[in-house]
């Protein structure tokens, strides 16, 4: 059974983040500012889990001239790592909580470099935390996705 942790506990670190432009679409992607770097345990190239009303998806860090950007969330890794069309969770909760492009977020650091929480600001969450992966288990399901053609 998996742990439950609110948003305000003192294990959890909290920076803003910005729902911005995604490219040259009207679509929102998560933006953290570049200050946010030290306090959080994200980097460019990693697949986390992302928490958005208690649903658990997948996303993809990336990094671009103004910092990390979380461009969408997705229902597997795989389709974190190649969207191609799939629904994204983070869209959908942007247009279901009704934030717009330049809105605040709250971002949720749970479990460092594993599992982060965006919320609306003033909202009180409490995140399920499951098990992060065994690391080995997690190396060698990363082989064989790249040997299937995974990137």
């Amino acid at each position: 059974m998996p742990d439950r942790v609110p948003s305000d506990h003192a294990s959890v670190t909290t920076v803003r983040g910005t729902l911005a432009r995604s490219g040259g679409t009207r679509r929102p992607c998560l933006r953290i500012p570049p200050d946010a770097d030290g306090d959080l345990s994200l980097d460019a190239g990693e697949i986390v889990r992302l928490s958005l009303d208690g649903a658990q998806y997948h996303a993809r860090v990336t990094e671009d001239a103004n910092g990390l950007v979380i461009r969408g969330a997705y229902d597997n890794r795989r389709l974190a790592r190649e969207p191609d069309g799939a629904q994204n969770r983070l869209v959908e909760w942007a247009e279901s909580t009704g934030r717009s492009l330049g809105s605040s977020v709250k971002v949720d650091e749970v479990e460092p470099g594993f599992l982060y929480g965006v919320r609306v600001p003033g909202v009180r969450t409490v995140y399920a935390v499951t098990e992060k992966p065994d690391e080995s288990l997690a190396s060698i399901a990363r082989s064989l996705d790249e040997e299937n053609g995974g990137s």
